[in-house]
């Protein structure tokens, strides 16, 4: 008898054929590739990854599963890890890999951190997460976040499907909804350039309310005169908010902020 979902682990399980297919189809999955699977729980995912890929790296945190889960695909080029993902060493997968995962609520802003952190960053990376988050992640200027900064930087993004609570077991408070991340093939900005311009975006966001001048000028303990001139050097209006620049607007920013 298969265990019940794990409340402690932030699991729900989906079973849905129709949804199970548009998170794995949404990855635009190569018969040569790998595919790097995120706490594959009963396996209802992996059997439609290993439909379509060549291999499935399926990272399991949940003992009771990740002994079970090999034994439910026999002759598939399945390979089962124990272990948290947070722990899990990326730049043992092949150049070019895919990230596919239904990945509990909690966790899903550090997933993201680490895979597009990574020295070896997935080709692409479809994840079933909760629909705010999808909406907050792949937001335009006017509702940006640091966590959409973050994110854009290294890849393009675009929301998928909405997948109601109801089609999980047992169901979430909220809706879900697939969120594609294409890595950028070149980086937005240089790795050397990354701290300077993280600096200035924390320091935007630091005063959530305030106009840019007044979180710049606490941000970087500078006065409201010299963030004045910064963010019209920068072609900025003083009194914007954080959430409506764009990457091009925060570099610009970040690059006469720091010269």
């Amino acid at each position: 008898m298969m265990a019940g979902p794990k409340k402690s682990l932030g699991q729900h399980w989906l079973k849905d054929r129709d949804v199970l297919q548009h998170i794995a189809d949404s990855a635009d999955i190569r018969p040569t590739d790998t595919v790097l699977e995120i706490g594959p729980g009963l396996g209802t995912l992996t059997s439609e990854l290993l439909r379509q890929a060549e291999k499935v790296v399926a990272v399991e945190l949940d003992d009771d599963l990740a002994r079970k889960l090999p034994a439910q695909f026999p002759g598939k080029n399945l390979q089962v890890v124990h272990q948290d993902i947070l722990d899990f060493d990326l730049s043992t997968l092949p150049d070019d890999y895919v990230v596919v995962a239904n990945v509990p609520y909690y966790i899903t802003s550090k997933i993201i951190e680490l895979l597009m952190n990574a020295d070896n960053k997935p080709r692409t990376t479809v994840l079933l997460i909760q629909k705010e988050v999808a909406e907050r992640l792949a937001a335009k200027p006017g509702n940006m976040s640091i966590l959409a900064v973050s994110a854009q930087l290294y890849a393009d993004i675009e929301v998928g499907d909405v997948v109601p609570a109801h089609f999980f077991t047992p169901p979430p408070k909220v809706d879900s909804q697939v969120i594609i991340l294409n890595t950028r093939p070149q980086a937005f900005i240089p790795k050397d350039e990354e701290k300077a311009f993280f600096r200035v975006v924390k320091a935007g966001f630091s005063a959530k309310r305030k106009m840019l001048r007044g979180s710049l000028s606490g941000g970087l303990s500078i006065s409201k005169a010299e963030a004045d001139a910064l963010l019209i050097q920068a072609g900025i209006d003083p009194s914007a908010r954080a959430e409506s620049l764009s990457l091009e607007q925060w570099n610009a920013l970040a690059k006469i902020a720091t010269a």
